[in-house]
């Protein structure tokens, strides 16, 4: 039998596959009525609910699908008897940004409640760090 550790870092890794192949059911396929997403592009106030959220992929998966990757890198997880929070690292990029950046990093933060024995995510959140350019930094006097 699986712990609970090893439950949530297979349902990570499913969605994950799931995002990276467009897979649109299997990327809803655990996510809770309620989600809360933060994402990277707008809404600013986040995505609530399972409707906002589903409507939230296909622009990912249309710019996917023109060669980027979407890859865990490394995988995080903490679980206790109902909650249970994860943090991973992914690739995520075409070949031109990796080419330009080659560290970045998408970060991912997962919520997750446990409700008749089943895992669901509850809080997704997504981000690139922000990197300076040239406009960014500050002209010499």
């Amino acid at each position: 039998m699986q712990t609970d550790q090893e439950q949530i870092r297979a349902l990570i890794e499913r969605w994950a596959e799931a995002v990276h192949t467009g897979d649109m059911d299997r990327v809803l396929q655990d996510h809770a009525e309620d989600i809360v997403m933060f994402d990277v592009p707008p809404p600013y106030e986040g995505v609530r609910g399972l409707d906002e959220y589903r409507r939230s992929w296909p622009p990912f998966f249309e710019w996917q699908a023109q060669g980027a990757v979407f890859d865990i890198e490394s995988l995080d997880v903490i679980a206790g008897d109902d909650v249970a929070f994860a943090y991973a690292l992914l690739r995520c990029g075409t070949k031109e940004e990796f080419a330009a950046n080659p560290d970045n990093r998408l970060r991912l933060t997962l919520g997750l409640r446990k409700e008749d024995a089943r895992w669901t995510v509850v809080h997704e959140h997504h981000s690139f760090p922000l990197v300076p350019t040239d406009q960014d930094e500050p002209e010499e006097a």
